[in-house]
């Protein structure tokens, strides 16, 4: 098996990844954990759907692609510069909602239903804002994050943070958890019960 090879990627990919090379953008998602998104996106039929940190675009097209026309999907991301670029690809797409804030802002402010599958590719709902970002799934959702196996970009003390979000998230009652070493070490993390963590 070459895991390297991808049967379909969405339209836009190869567009935003040499988009990603013309901007200098050094944080781009690469294609595993987008076509594990969009599998598990895909699973949710109808499903709503939160990305935390839009980047360029790369993994929502992902996502997208994954999305039944019932789904809906909001991404959050600071930087008015790579949410314009996102914008241009997928502002006119009815079933997105793209919006350039603080993603701990968002998520403290928001009050909606709560959400299939959150993947936070971002501080914010990953080492900041936790607690209140898993309590936006339901049960039977997902939380999925990447960038988890040491790289040399890593700045001095990271490694510890690495490393207390995995033993919190093992220790969850809520959550089941699967580590994989690939991509760029990914964890998916499945809400079992909607009850209080000290239940």
């Amino acid at each position: 098996m070459n895991d390297t090879l991808f049967s379909s990627v969405p339209p836009l990919l190869e567009v935003l990844e040499q988009e990603c090379k013309d901007i200098g953008f050094t944080m781009p998602s690469d294609r595993h954990i987008g076509a594990l998104l969009s599998n598990l996106i895909a699973s949710k039929p109808g499903g709503h759907f939160l990305e935390l940190g839009t980047g360029i675009g790369l993994s929502l097209c992902w996502m997208i692609e994954g999305m039944d026309q019932n789904s809906y999907l909001y991404s959050i991301d600071n930087d008015p510069q790579l949410i314009d670029i996102a914008q241009g690809h997928f502002g006119k797409n009815t079933r997105v909602e793209i919006v350039c804030q603080d993603g701990g802002e968002w998520i403290k402010a928001y009050q909606g239903p709560g959400f299939d599958l959150i993947f936070a590719d971002a501080w914010p709902g990953k080492y900041f804002d936790l607690e209140e970002t898993l309590d936006l799934i339901k049960p039977g959702g997902f939380y999925v994050i990447d960038d988890m196996l040491p790289a040399d970009d890593w700045p001095e003390g990271h490694a510890e943070k690495a490393t207390v979000l995995i033993t919190y998230l093992e220790e969850h009652p809520q959550f089941r958890v699967t580590k994989m070493s690939w991509s760029t070490g990914i964890i998916v993390a499945t809400k079992i019960a909607d009850a209080p963590a000290d239940s």
